[in-house]
């Protein structure tokens, strides 16, 4: 055997028996030293690019749904016959190749042109126009659906930020450790949104929606059209409200400027305090170590993440921060911030270079209610992500929609959710009526620790816990009246997958 095949597996061009490939099994091989999975799904035959297009996740180690993979990683989904992306986070479609049966045998042969898209949700010729204010996951997810799904109108996407949509989850890890280059952060090159025909605004900031004259008004007075309104401003840091939170060196993290201003205060210090363990907190910690700095947490928990996944989880965190050199210091929070310390409310003071305060994040829903759109805690929309004025949908951190799984109107601030939702709002604003039924799902990536979780438990009366948390190697499972409502795994890519399609099935029963 070869080198190339001791890493990528047989050469399926020269075939391999039909026997060795049982149905519902994938076998990663190679053909012309490309990585290829070869799939066997309702007695059909494929052969598609072996990494996610998203993070280069081993699709070989994920699992088949119908004429679908799922990637292990992030949970990603790909249609088997044409290689396209059916779901976020992954944007653009892997490679297909011809697969053909012969003499007991399977072989790969030529590499497939990619397929052409074709309309399947516009009924008509769909709103005159369509304005997306927000450039984040929701908003440029909607963009690129509008155009894959065949409308032909014109899209305006309205972002405040002045930077494209990027990848925002890198912000607080890989982009922030120094491990993941900044060209590795846009979404999209400008070059895509121009020969897709998406007109993407940057530094625009919307005051006012006009909803009877179907108009937004701009802060520099102008005012945008459309037929057809998403609404995905997304969130903004909650501010510590002390005195010093004003000094240069108290820093947020948001945008893409964020952090390149933490990068840069990182190359000059030796000391930083971070405020709050929360995902942010910790994740921001744990780059931030990496880089070399010393990291002191404050926050007013007994636990980390204690709220969102249990007191044995909590301690796990805290063990793999403290394993890591991070030191912690719970049951207090800030009191004040000086030049070059932070003093808490229990007196302690922390000397420091600079503070990340990442306290968690309010939706911006200013925007929608001075419209009249109905808002509690969020913008209420209905199971289609339309909101309560006909014509104008939202989605990603704002959107608080009727979640079939736990039976609850719920707003969840993950990326991979936002995506969908504009996947599906972008649908629906072309006729399709589609639910938004998606398993909510996350992932945080903090030192060695990788934690999966898809559902959604804000309180729970029962945790199952298979196999060792010591070992970060467990399925954990959150329970309420004997009802599945979550699954965090740590280091089981295929065990969240499994919890996920496990929660899909639950929701479809329940319609």
């Amino acid at each position: 055997m070869s080198e190339q095949e001791k890493k990528l597996g047989p050469d399926l061009a020269r075939g391999v028996p039909l026997e060795d490939l049982a149905e519902g099994r994938m076998i990663l091989g190679q053909v012309a030293d490309e990585a290829v999975v070869l799939a066997r799904s309702g007695g059909a035959l494929f052969a598609i690019g072996g990494e996610c297009t998203h993070y280069h996740g081993p699709l070989a180690d994920g699992m088949l749904v119908a004429d679908t993979v799922r990637c292990p990683w992030h949970h990603a989904c790909f249609s088997l016959r044409t290689g396209e992306p059916l779901r976020a986070p992954a944007l653009n479609p892997v490679a297909c190749w011809r697969v053909e049966q012969q003499d007991g045998k399977i072989y790969v042969r030529e590499k497939l042109e990619p397929a052409e898209r074709r309309a399947r949700t516009v009924t008509g010729a769909g709103p005159g126009s369509i304005v997306i204010i927000g450039g984040g996951a929701a908003g440029n997810a909607a963009a690129e659906m509008l155009r894959w799904e065949g409308y032909a109108g014109p899209v305006t996407m309205l972002s405040a930020d002045d930077a494209g949509p990027y990848d925002r989850p890198n912000l607080s890890k890989d982009y922030l450790a120094g491990s993941a280059p900044e060209e590795w952060i846009p979404l999209r090159s400008p070059d895509f949104y121009r020969e897709h025909g998406i007109e993407l605004k940057l530094g625009v900031r919307a005051v006012a929606i006009d909803p009877k004259g179907r108009e937004v008004r701009l802060a520099d007075g102008s005012r945008q059209r459309f037929g057809a309104l998403l609404l995905a401003t997304g969130a903004e840091p909650v501010h510590l409200g002390i005195p010093g939170n004003e000094l240069p060196h108290i820093h947020y993290l948001r945008t893409l400027a964020d952090s390149t201003a933490l990068i840069a205060a990182a190359t000059a210090a030796r000391r930083v305090v971070v405020i709050g363990a929360s995902f942010i907190g910790l994740e921001v910690a744990a780059s931030l170590r990496t880089r070399g700095l010393e990291v002191h947490v404050v926050a007013p928990e007994a636990r980390p993440m204690e709220t969102v996944f249990g007191p044995e989880v909590g301690d796990l965190v805290r063990l793999v921060h403290e394993e890591h050199g991070v030191a912690f210091h719970l049951g207090s929070t800030a009191a004040s911030f000086d030049p070059n310390r932070v003093t808490l409310k229990n007196g302690e003071q922390l000397d420091a270079d600079f503070v990340v305060v990442g306290i968690g994040v309010r939706p911006e829903t200013a925007l929608a209610e001075s419209a009249g759109i109905a808002v509690d805690r969020g913008v209420t929309v209905d199971p289609y992500l339309e909101t309560s004025i006909p014509g104008i949908w939202a989605a990603g951190d704002i959107a608080r929609w009727p979640d079939r799984l736990t039976g609850e109107t719920i707003r969840i601030e993950h990326w991979v959710v936002a995506e969908r939702q504009g996947q599906t709002a972008a649908r629906n604003m072309l006729g399709a009526r589609e639910r938004f039924d998606a398993v909510p799902f996350f992932w945080s990536q903090q030192h060695d620790l990788l934690l999966n979780y898809v559902g959604h438990a804000t309180k729970w009366d029962r945790v199952e816990i298979d196999g060792s948390l010591a070992a970060k190697d467990c399925t954990v499972t959150y329970r309420q009246n004997g009802r599945k409502l979550a699954v965090l795994t740590v280091g089981r890519g295929c065990d969240s997958l499994a919890a996920e399609i496990e929660l899909e099935k639950t929701i479809t029963a329940s319609s």
